[in-house]
């Protein structure tokens, strides 16, 4: 039977916009309680205050008075690569809102360049938001989640964890990281009753794509089709969540392949200059310049 998500307390990484917000809108659809956190606080508190006014009664809860809404939508500031920041809001979190049923790992940047480009605090920075922060925040979860017997971690990974990208070397170890992570966690929490799932989407419309153009061999996804997986992997468990499904088959096949032949096919498919062709687009300027200040506690831990 689909597991049901009424009340359950849940944490979003990297909430405030993006696959992460989706996510949030999502999941208090199926009525979860949902907790948004992210390094911009303000547009965590404005997407959790939008999310509050538009959230569901559930059917067998009478009507609110007017003006007054359920709050089923809380937002914290967070940088998560502050790990003892991110130990004290869960802490917080289940002081204030309740224990911690599930942790969705999203925060994550994508900054690309050609490796000879990459400045160091670009290649530490990714390596704390997409890798280091997952580890913490999985650890942090497994403490409280395993000793109840139940809970679920979610890690949003990419396909190009299981894909390498030209101009995303860094990004793709990142990734790739993530999904070995999260296979051994699996493995070590069989039989506890804690889930772990991952999340592999292709080209997701948000502002992390900016200026990438489509890839013959991979339809893009919108971040609200990324969340419905994640919402999907919540109600009936499963590991590898791929969005699209078809990314799954293609990473199967690739991997049969010579690599001669399946880089062949990437070039025949545009996968190969997938993030060449963006590298200095006017279109992703903006992204890179957030994401270059996306991890300050990872600056000040490596000075």
């Amino acid at each position: 039977m689909a597991r049901s998500l009424t009340d359950q307390v849940v944490v979003i990484t990297g909430g405030a916009r993006g696959i992460g917000a989706a996510t949030a809108a999502a999941l208090v659809r199926a009525g979860a309680r949902v907790v948004i956190a992210d390094l911009d606080a303000d547009l965590a508190k404005r997407t959790a205050t939008t999310l509050t006014r538009e959230s569901p009664r559930q059917a067998n809860e009478s009507p609110l008075p007017a003006g007054e809404f359920d709050i089923r939508v809380t937002a914290y500031g967070l940088d998560v690569t502050d790990r003892a920041a991110f130990t004290a809001l869960l802490d917080q979190v289940e002081a204030e809102v309740g224990p911690i049923d599930v942790l969705v790992n999203n925060a994550g940047i994508m900054p690309i360049a050609l490796i000879e480009d990459e400045p160091d605090r670009t290649t530490t920075a990714q390596l704390a938001v997409n890798l280091h922060a997952v580890i913490h925040g999985s650890r942090e979860a497994v403490r409280r989640m395993k000793p109840r017997g139940s809970g679920h971690v979610v890690n949003v990974a990419s396909a190009a964890g299981r894909i390498p990208v030209p101009a995303g070397a860094t990004y793709c170890a990142t990734k790739f990281g993530v999904i070995g992570f999260s296979e051994a966690l699996r493995m070590e929490l069989r039989d506890t009753g804690v889930d772990v799932s991952c999340v592999m989407p292709a080209i997701v419309r948000t502002e992390l794509a900016a200026g990438l153009k489509d890839s013959k061999g991979v339809k893009p996804v919108t971040a609200e089709q990324v969340a419905e997986a994640i919402v999907g992997a919540l109600r009936s468990p499963r590991f590898d969540v791929y969005v699209p499904k078809s990314v799954g088959p293609a990473v199967r096949m690739g991997a049969l392949l010579p690599r001669r032949v399946g880089e062949w096919l990437s070039r025949k498919l545009g996968g190969e200059r997938l993030f060449l062709d963006a590298l200095d687009s006017a279109a992703r300027r903006d992204y890179e310049t957030r994401a270059a200040d996306s991890a300050p506690g990872a600056e000040e831990t490596r000075a």
